[in-house]
């Protein structure tokens, strides 16, 4: 692996993290909490951002009748995309501004709460979306002053957006997915009540339970503070100052809940313990990594769900990278799980836990003993092992867990084959904000290996 080591250098290199986090309010029944903490914000108009599938689910009705009961005026938008793109995201900001809204509330998974913040930031502080975007897609300006107060609900247990700042959406113009991070965009507040997640289909659980499992690795592996440059103020410190004190909390303990519920959530959706264990478990882990930040699974991701996406369609609407010289063979890559309600489509937390293994598999000589240690989290018996041996335990742990749970067994599980690896490392070269995150330097080499490796595991026997 062509990856080169990042020695810590007390010349130059941070000292100190910084921790931040949204007020968290966790337990059943929370949910009608929203509109006395919402009047308690300051609010007296609000913006109701939800998508049109959750709108017909009792979560909606108990968020707008605890709204009104508060003495709150409500206006609500149900536009929001699954895997927004900037044309959904035109659409919210239109209806915002035209709205004019004191506070925001989001009910939904990540695609609903990061509509939101777009949103609120857009209409606040308006500029081209891509202004605020991470560079080198956009040009990465600083969100210049505060944002109305927005709380978030979640309704699946994965993306963490309730407790981060960032939002991610598909540039269409760009055939990118990217993104904007700035802590300015963290909600005010989060209420997660895990009944939202007892409708959930079993592969949105596995989905977004590999999404939690893989934030806690990539942020427990992710490169130290201390190897971070001295920011010129401490102000622009980055929300992905690699792995901290802090985070390692969230991060063990995400991956001991995961380790023991998420295969249980999965295959009984009567389990309410599971269910809400795995809850918890996305909430530490969203925390977590709001606080150190992901690294090459996640960046290697946007490129695996935005090709099989364009791949899949007539014509081109962008969500995806250029296909390249592999453009005539769409036909091929046409992968759409049960439970989803558009097709093709690989969901965020398949398309990064199809890549992890042979990331954590490549880069675990670069922090051995952090490896070895979540992998004995997942449940990998390493009272024997070297840690020669972390990144084999880890990625066959990884790799258990994933074929328990109904995973595709690597990038060729959803339609890729080795010929479609320039366009993946291509997609996934942009991602720097992610890439700049792992414990060594990633580059087109190290990428093109990694997704080799990626391809399947068949040969794995991770029992």
């Amino acid at each position: 692996m062509p990856c080169r080591h990042l020695a810590a250098h007390h010349a130059g290199c941070d000292s100190a993290f910084t921790v931040d986090a949204s007020r968290v309010t966790f337990g059943t029944g929370s949910l009608p909490e929203v509109g006395d903490r919402a009047r308690a914000l300051g609010m007296r108009r609000v913006a109701l951002i939800t998508d049109v599938r959750l709108r017909a689910l009792p979560w909606f009705a108990e968020v707008a009748a605890s709204l009104v009961a508060a003495g709150l005026d409500i206006a609500v938008f149900d536009g929001v995309a699954i895997e927004p793109t900037d044309a959904s995201l035109d659409d919210a900001v239109r209806f915002v501004r035209d709205a004019r809204p004191d506070g925001f509330v989001s009910l939904g998974g990540g695609s609903v709460i990061d509509t939101a913040k777009i949103a609120a930031l857009l209409s606040t502080h308006p500029a081209p979306l891509r202004a605020y975007v991470n560079a080198p897609v956009g040009e990465g300006r600083a969100v210049p002053g505060p944002l109305a107060p927005h709380i978030a609900c979640p309704t699946t247990s994965g993306t963490g957006s309730e407790v981060t700042g960032i939002a991610i959406f598909d540039d269409l113009a760009l055939h990118a997915k990217t993104g904007i991070a700035s802590p300015r965009l963290r909600p005010t507040e989060a209420i997660v009540d895990p009944r939202t997640t007892a409708t959930l289909p079993a592969n949105v659980v596995a989905a977004s339970g590999m999404d939690v499992l893989c934030h806690a690795i990539e942020s427990f592996t992710a490169r130290r503070y201390t190897q971070r440059s001295t920011p010129a103020t401490p102000t622009q410190r980055p929300m992905s100052q690699g792995a901290n004190p802090w985070s390692d909390l969230g991060c063990r303990e995400a991956l001991r809940l995961a380790n023991a519920y998420l295969v249980r959530a999965v295959v009984d959706a009567s389990d309410r313990e599971a269910r809400e264990q795995m809850m918890w478990a996305a909430t530490l882990a969203g925390i977590a990594f709001g606080n150190a930040g992901v690294h090459a699974p996640h960046a290697m991701a946007y490129a695996i769900a935005g090709l099989v996406h364009q791949a899949g369609i007539a014509g081109d609407d962008g969500r995806g990278g250029s296909l390249g010289a592999r453009g005539d063979d769409r036909a091929r890559l046409q992968f759409a799980p049960a439970g989803y309600p558009s097709a093709p489509i690989v969901p965020h937390g398949i398309a990064v836990g199809i890549g992890a293994p042979a990331v954590f598999r490549a880069f675990a000589s670069f922090a051995p003993e952090r490896h070895l240690e979540a992998a004995t989290l997942l449940g990998a018996d390493t009272r024997d092992a070297s840690l020669d041996d972390a990144g084999t335990l880890l990625a066959h742990a990884v790799i258990r867990i994933s074929r328990a749970i109904g995973l595709p067994d690597g990038t060729s599980g959803v339609g890729y084959t080795a010929d479609d690896t320039a366009d993946l490392v291509a997609g996934t070269l942009p991602q720097q904000r992610l890439l700049a995150n792992a414990p060594c330097d990633v580059d087109r080499e190290c990428l093109e290996q990694l997704f080799g490796a990626a391809l399947g595991y068949a040969d794995v026997d991770a029992r």
